[in-house]
Formats: structure tokens, sequence, C-alpha cells
């Protein structure tokens, strides 16, 4: 899954790309768009 599946502004899927970043991680895949959506998140690893 690309950055830009998460539903992340061009600019941000893009500096994530040039900066080698090829997919989010797991806890990224699913608190990104809770968080755009507005809502409180806490991860734990």
């Amino acid at each position: 899954m690309p950055f830009t599946s998460l539903g992340l502004a061009p600019a941000l899927a893009r500096a994530a790309a040039d900066a080698g970043y090829l997919a989010p991680t797991a806890i990224q895949s699913q608190a990104v768009p809770a968080v755009l959506r507005g809502q409180d998140v806490l991860g734990l690893a």
C-alpha cells in the first residue's frame, strides 16, 4: 500500500517517497486515516 492510499496530501506522500519510504508501517496504515478524520489515536508497540 503506497502512502498516497492513506489520504495524505500529495506533497506529504511525495516527501515520504523522496525520503526513500516505499510503504507505511502497519501502525501508520491504521493510524493515519483515523488522525485525518480528526480522531484521537494512541498507538502502542
